[in-house]
């Protein structure tokens, strides 16, 4: 029974002794995240729609490579005009059915769906009212709008029957 004893006492030392040693620059920057969706900060993407605005909320930039993972919402329908990005690019949809167009391709995305963009291939969305997009990009977060920044006239858009 001494010997159980003994050895808890070392699993609970060495416990609280994981938690003290010194972190280096490289080691805080690993450090775990922790963030409710209340928590997020979120952003106007095109502030020229105000309340209607796609929004953006940054979760994590990784300080050596700048890979970026973010999410936007929406809190109307919203046509996101030809865009692309210097980085590649995937959405993971978390709620709403979005439209992707790239390549002369569409697709629609729902809950659960994944797609990959390669960095720099113009893209085109439709979105949903109260839809939620989670994304990545492996550098930095940019946006390289190609006929411009979504107005007034993209909203409430919906994708335009496909040419036979």
């Amino acid at each position: 029974m001494k010997r159980h004893g003994t050895v808890a006492i070392v699993f609970a030392i060495a416990a609280c002794c994981c938690g003290t040693r010194a972190r280096t620059p490289e080691a805080v920057s690993q450090l775990p995240i922790f963030a409710g969706y209340g928590d997020l900060t979120w952003n106007r993407i095109v502030p020229d729609l105000g309340a209607k605005s796609p929004e953006i909320a940054i979760l994590r930039v990784d300080p050596t490579t700048q890979a970026t993972q973010l999410m936007i919402r929406t809190p109307s329908a919203i046509h996101v005009r030809k865009h692309w990005h210097t980085a590649n690019e995937t959405h993971t949809m978390i709620r709403g059915n979005a439209v992707l167009e790239c390549d002369g391709q569409r697709a629609p995305l729902g809950p659960g769906s994944f797609n990959f963009m390669p960095a720099k291939m113009v893209h085109e969305a439709w979105l949903p009212a109260d839809s939620l997009t989670f994304i990545t990009v492996d550098r930095a977060w940019d946006i390289n709008w190609v006929e411009g920044a979504p107005t007034a006239a993209d909203l409430g858009k919906t994708p335009p029957p496909r040419a036979r």
